[in-house]
């Protein structure tokens, strides 16, 4: 079913022009429709502010669910902003004291980028750790990104992530370890899923946890786990959501950094994720940023458009399905009538099974 544009955020009109079915507040005022209310955290930086909304609003109004879906986008203190991103902010967030008071059947929290070797150590911490506080108290069900799941369990099962060797970074197959969890019903046993991260935590120690697993890489370790009771906690390791141009951007991003010495070393290749025709491109344009670096000439300008026909998406229809899943449980524990998970069958002292 839709979304509903209850404000006037861009990202409801980019999608419209993606062709998304998006419903004008007035429209869905006179559907008989039941409202499912879910709150984005989003804490990425602010050059993927607007494109983490644009990802994690089409996931969730791709589903099938009979109801309006109305996403309430906010952030959080502790994260370094520009003035745009903050007047973007401003302008079209909801402040987290109305997200509780107005209360939400689901939330998402995104990933995020960390300046420090711990995750406490972070400015963000704090106020993070208070939406987890609520969340666990009054939110049917949570669902993390990368950054979230790490800070969440840290901070739910005292596991700290580890630092990998170099950036795990590429589209990685992956394969359901448990076929029968509801949340992954109908899903292909084998399926891609973007990675892009430094750290991470391992099977073992989730499942010493009690943590259930259900998908897992050889390459890329755990992508999809679940809390202990099933359900109220979603936790992501990778990025199911990004688009699939979001490792180009990224790896553009990455050269630049190369070419204005930010970096010492060169960009690998996300692995599995440009083919042959892309690599000949990027090859021949690293010579030429080694080159204008080591003698302070311009550069040309990125090949991005070049390499877009080479690109494929090998993610996003079992992302759908995952993400329909997951709302399709929240539909049926959450109360018609009120945004609370205090309803039959959920324990009002620990609603997210902790």
């Amino acid at each position: 079913m839709p979304l509903v544009a209850h404000t006037e955020l861009p990202t409801f009109q980019r999608l419209r022009e993606e062709g998304e079915t998006i419903l004008a507040p007035d429209r869905a005022s006179h559907q008989d429709i039941r409202e499912m209310h879910i709150g984005l955290l989003n804490i990425m930086p602010d050059a993927a502010l607007e494109a983490t909304e644009r990802q994690f609003f089409r996931l969730v109004g791709a589903c099938n669910q009979i109801a309006q879906f109305h996403v309430h986008p906010f952030t959080i203190d502790g994260l370094p902003r520009s003035d745009a991103a903050k007047a973007h902010i401003a302008k079209y967030y909801e402040p987290f004291e109305k997200i509780k008071e107005d209360g939400l059947d689901a939330l998402i929290i995104s990933g995020a980028n960390v300046t420090r070797p711990h995750l406490q150590e972070e400015d963000f911490w704090m106020p993070l750790t208070e939406v987890f506080s609520w969340a666990k108290e009054n939110v049917t069900s949570v669902l993390c990104s990368c950054l979230a799941t790490h800070a969440l369990i840290q901070y739910c099962y005292g596991i700290e992530r580890t630092r990998l060797p170099g950036k795990r970074w590429g589209v990685f197959s992956h394969k359901l370890t448990d076929r029968t969890h509801p949340l992954v019903a109908e899903i292909n046993t084998r399926f891609d899923v973007p990675h892009s991260r430094f750290n991470e935590i391992f099977q073992a120690d989730m499942e010493r946890k009690g943590l259930k697993v259900l998908a897992v890489s050889k390459e890329a370790g755990v992508h999809l786990a679940v809390s202990s009771d099933g359900f109220r906690i979603v936790f992501f390791q990778g990025h199911p959501e990004y688009d699939e141009i979001s490792l180009l951007k990224e790896y553009k991003r990455e050269v630049l950094r190369y070419y204005r010495r930010e970096i010492e070393d060169y960009p690998p290749f996300p692995e599995n994720y440009f083919n042959e025709e892309a690599r000949q491109i990027f090859t021949v344009y690293r010579d030429h940023v080694v080159s204008a670096r080591r003698n302070g000439r311009e550069l040309e300008p990125f090949p991005e458009n070049r390499v877009l026909e080479h690109i494929d998406n090998t993610w996003r229809d079992t992302a759908k399905a995952v993400f329909n899943n997951w709302l399709g449980k929240v539909y049926q524990l959450t109360n018609q009538d009120r945004r609370l998970p205090f309803m039959e069958g959920i324990d009002p002292d620990n609603p997210l099974g902790l």
